[in-house]
């Protein structure tokens, strides 16, 4: 189990809240206690806080690969069951690696495929991937729901998080509830409805969602 988390902002720079990152990064710590990462790009913030099982030295994220002229990176949380078959396919196609990590194999896989690499994968995920051409983060969950996804669109910026209380220790993120919030802990506690994260502007990526965040907005759909 990993922790990721991060933000996408296009009308200033991520780095003046790197105070927020460093404390969504603490409380993710639980979830990876063995290694940490940050990768910060102008408009992008990347968070990691790994578990480390496969590819201990080498799989450490968050993880950035070149390809022609353009940079992907990615922070993903999960385990690729079929990681051996999707990496003989990327070699067919002529890509290398330099890893045993099934990370490098799903952001390779997004380089290959873009956003149908997500029909390839078959396990448990939750990934996000900035392409730094286009300008875009990419994410997806996988198809049961195993690993955890949740954002916030708030002061013109993509927040998310594999946990809720890492979204609120971002200072834009605030700590509110509104009417839906309290009909979701009556009536439904310790579940929750599918979408809904409680907290008021804080959304749930359902099971088989992946979707995009670029500077016209969000666009989610199915797989």
């Amino acid at each position: 189990m990993c922790g990721i988390a991060g933000e996408v902002c296009f009308s200033q720079a991520v780095i003046k809240n790197n105070d927020s990152f460093l404390r969504m990064q603490k409380v993710l710590e639980p979830r990876g206690p063995d290694q940490k990462g940050l990768y910060i790009n102008n408009n992008v913030a990347l968070i990691h806080s790994r578990l480390a099982v496969i590819d201990i030295e080498n799989g450490v994220q968050p993880m950035t690969v070149k390809y022609g002229e353009n940079t992907y990176t990615i922070v993903y949380n999960g385990e690729l069951y079929n990681t051996e078959e999707v990496r003989n396919e990327l070699i067919a196609s002529g890509h290398n690696f330099t890893t045993n990590s099934d990370t490098e194999v799903i952001l390779k896989s997004y380089v290959q495929w873009n956003d149908d690499c997500v029909n390839k994968f078959n396990g448990i995920f939750a990934f996000a991937i900035w392409d730094n051409n286009k300008q875009h983060l990419f994410f997806a969950r996988d198809r049961i729901g195993v690993k955890p996804f949740f954002y916030s669109i708030v002061n013109d910026s993509f927040v998310f998080g594999s946990e809720i209380k890492a979204l609120l220790e971002h200072k834009y993120v605030e700590h509110e509830i509104d009417e839906n919030s309290i009909a979701e802990i009556i009536f439904l506690g310790p579940g929750r409805t599918p979408g809904c994260g409680v907290f008021k502007n804080i959304n749930e990526l359902k099971p088989a969602y992946c979707g995009y965040y670029n500077k016209s907005g969000i666009r989610i759909k199915k797989y």
